[in-house]
């Protein structure tokens, strides 16, 4: 009320065109702006989208896409959190890393980011291998991770975690180094297609074109193939290191989403396994492309989690 009276005295003497001030306000408010900022940490330099106020939201993208992933749900969670969405190092417009291009050291490196801004506590959602980035980083800093949410994916050296690894239709967990770089060089779009279209429950309902464009430029530049691919290179340690800390259950609340048609119901069945308090939802006729194959159900999971 204090606000109103002050603001009608600024206005006084300029009328009627003051008064509906008053009550436009509200009404024309624009959501919280999205900023992109640069954290200089230890020689690796991590950008993020940031908005809003209030407790820390965390968010985590995966392979194939960067923190523009984020960019429909920000605003609407930016009404009460603090968000944080940054790129991966190695990926976007995070600097490529000298060594350590891993779920656990990117998750120690994200986290020296929150506490660097100030943040000791985040609620963390991940998708893809995001998702292994937010359990890592939940597993090594349980005490600063309010909650955790975790999209589509899987979690190495947790049981279950070898069928998926194996399936021979899913050839690109192995496919990296020198040949298959220099056989996509070039070829980018039609790699990236490949993730787009299969892995939907339909190809049409996926990644819009435009997100399409900006994800494949922004792999397609010096060194950011390689190095999205370093995190699929380091399964095998990331196994060993994720079955040593699933030994200590998470006894924060966890959010585990999925598709039907993706990893829906073996990434409950896992998480079920590592954390003691899991929600889970399976969304029927889905794959792995939550955020945009099911946009509105994906969102009212996570807000109603958050």
């Amino acid at each position: 009320m204090k606000q109103s009276h002050q603001h009608h005295f600024r206005c006084a003497g300029f009328g009627l065109f003051c008064i509906l001030s008053l009550f436009a306000g509200p009404i024309l408010a624009e959501p919280a702006a999205i900023v992109s900022r640069t954290a200089n940490l230890d020689g690796v330099q991590i950008q993020y989208l940031t908005a809003g106020t209030g407790p820390t939201i965390l968010l985590l993208h995966g392979y194939t896409q960067t923190s523009r992933m984020w960019r429909p749900i920000i605003p609407l969670l930016a009404e009460k959190f603090t968000v944080i969405a940054p790129d991966l190092p190695g990926i976007g417009d995070s600097s490529i890393p000298e060594s350590g291009i891993d779920m656990i050291t990117s998750a120690r490196r994200i986290h020296a980011v929150v506490r660097s801004l100030g943040k000791e506590k985040a609620r963390v959602v991940g998708h893809d291998i995001g998702l292994m980035v937010a359990y890592a980083y939940a597993a090594q800093f349980p005490a600063e991770t309010e909650k955790l949410a975790v999209m589509d994916a899987f979690l190495p050296g947790v049981p279950g975690w070898e069928a998926i690894y194996n399936n021979p239709n899913i050839w690109h967990f192995r496919f990296n180094g020198p040949t298959p770089e220099a056989l996509v060089k070039g070829r980018e779009r039609t790699y990236f297609n490949y993730f787009w279209n299969d892995f939907a429950a339909d190809k049409t309902h996926s990644i819009p074109e435009a997100d399409r464009r900006a994800y494949t430029e922004a792999y397609s530049r010096r060194g950011r193939m390689r190095s999205g691919w370093a995190y699929f290179a380091s399964w095998p340690q990331l196994a060993k290191d994720f079955a040593q800390l699933s030994q200590t259950k998470l006894t924060m609340p966890v959010l585990s989403i999925g598709g039907d048609k993706a990893n829906g119901n073996e990434l409950a069945a896992q998480m079920k396994l590592v954390a003691a308090d899991v929600t889970v939802v399976v969304l029927q006729n889905t794959g792995h492309w939550l955020m945009e194959e099911r946009p509105k159900d994906t969102t009212e999971a996570l807000v109603n989690f958050l």
